[in-house]
């Protein structure tokens, strides 16, 4: 999907354990400091689609279709009421997840990885930058205290590392830029910051 507006955005992807939303919220600050105009928001989003997917985690997995088409429909929605409009306002949007979180949770599920991201780029526009955050699974596993008898599906590690890999997958696109998220929180917020504003 092409762009038309002049606003930043940035998305924020990584496993679990890579500190995705403490980085979020620091770099909304430090732009913020700069003088732009930042929305920080998160997929799924708080939208009607989305809350379904969030109460899923609680009430019961949905059938792995069923949780696809929801993600589509919630990124949909999403972009066309949050996105675009911030975006066309010339201002910054931060993602914590977007369409490369799908494909790689959803696609470990077993669905087709480029099928995913072809849908998702008829209507979602693609980030101006892209940070992933990579670290190795078992540290990862550590950080978020995994234990045997607690781990859901998507903290094993095979799961882990298929997602590592698939964000990894994407790493040659011009807009991504692979931060070592096993530096300190400032080192990796350094780094993100100064990439954010020669933008």
């Amino acid at each position: 999907m092409k762009r038309t507006d002049k606003g930043l955005f940035i998305v924020i992807e990584g496993i679990d354990g890579t500190g995705k939303s403490t980085q979020a919220k620091m770099l909304k600050l430090a732009l913020e400091k700069a003088g732009q105009t930042v929305t920080l928001d998160h997929e799924p989003s708080n939208g009607p689609y989305g809350k379904i997917l969030r109460d899923s985690a609680t009430t019961g997995r949905l059938s792995p279709q069923e949780e696809l088409d929801l993600f589509h429909k919630d990124r949909k929605h999403h972009v066309d009421e949050l996105i675009l409009p911030t975006l066309n306002r010339g201002e910054t949007v931060i993602l914590d997840r977007y369409y490369f979180s799908t494909m790689a949770y959803q696609g470990q599920r077993g669905f087709d990885q480029q099928e995913i991201r072809d849908i998702n780029l008829t209507f979602a526009p693609n980030p101006d930058i892209l940070f992933i955050l990579d670290l190795d699974v078992d540290l990862a596993r550590e950080r978020i205290g995994v234990r045997g008898d607690s781990t859901n599906e998507f903290e094993k590690r095979d799961a882990l590392q298929y997602c590592r890999d698939t964000f990894l997958s994407v790493s040659n696109q011009n807009f991504a830029h692979v931060i070592d998220s096993a530096q300190s929180i400032e080192q990796i917020h350094t780094q993100m910051l100064e990439i954010s504003l020669e933008l």
